[in-house]
């Protein structure tokens, strides 16, 4: 088995892009929920800032078409320049790949990708990067979306028989955590999972209030009551 199957993702081998992720392309998924989407899109991101993983933002046809990418997103990489196209093919633009070199310079050859539509965009960057370049494409399915379930996955199989990694937002995070007792990070990533990950988040809320006895994360209205109202 090729040696890039099996090295797993840390925070100085790995890169990050964002491909579309912007409303118009987002109306017209079907394959997942659209709010579970741009809840995985954000917590992707928001794991990349904490790993300080270098991160390239690409649009298409922002003003034209697709709109301003998830503004959520945005909030995360606030100095982050957005590379516009006109292709659907992010690896036919200068600058994507001029972003991307830089980065593959210092070793990240492992390309971590989330986009907009699964069978276009995402496909034909994955099949055109791998074919041009050494790089290793490492598709997020869960913070990608396609115009159909059927449109999603046939791609994600096309990409995987081509070589391309598939994995999910939160398994790339953890990837890079790897061991719990790297408190550098071990906060962020807690952060994290209580806001994005759903149960796993409630459940995080629940130990460390109720069973080590930590102070709730909000503030909140006095506790009043019980208070059984009388039989009448």
């Amino acid at each position: 088995m090729s040696s890039k199957y099996t090295e797993v993702l840390t925070p100085l081998n790995c890169q990050l892009i964002f491909i579309d992720q912007q409303p118009q392309m987002a109306f017209g998924v079907q394959s997942i929920d659209r709010q579970a989407l741009k809840n995985n899109v954000v917590a992707l991101a928001k794991a990349a800032k904490a790993f300080g993983i270098p991160t390239t933002i690409t649009t298409v046809e922002t003003e034209g078409f697709s709109g301003p990418t998830y503004p959520e997103l945005l909030a995360v990489f606030p100095q982050n320049k957005l590379l516009e196209r006109s292709s659907m093919n992010s690896w036919d633009d200068q600058n994507v790949r001029d972003a991307l070199a830089a980065n593959a310079a210092q070793g990240r050859k492992k390309i971590v990708v989330s986009g907009l539509w699964t069978e276009v965009c995402n496909l034909g960057f994955a099949l055109s990067a791998m074919h041009d370049t050494d790089y290793e494409i490492y598709m997020v399915a869960d913070a990608s979306g396609g115009t159909s379930l059927d449109a999603h996955n046939y791609a994600m199989d096309r990409m995987v028989q081509a070589g391309v990694v598939p994995a999910t937002w939160q398994q790339v995070m953890l990837e890079w955590q790897r061991d719990w007792a790297r408190k550098e990070t071990y906060n962020a990533v807690m952060d994290i999972v209580r806001e994005h990950s759903g149960a796993y988040g409630m459940g995080v809320d629940y130990a460390y209030t109720m069973v080590h006895k930590a102070p709730e994360r909000v503030q909140h209205g006095d506790r009043i009551g019980p208070n059984p109202a009388k039989a009448r």
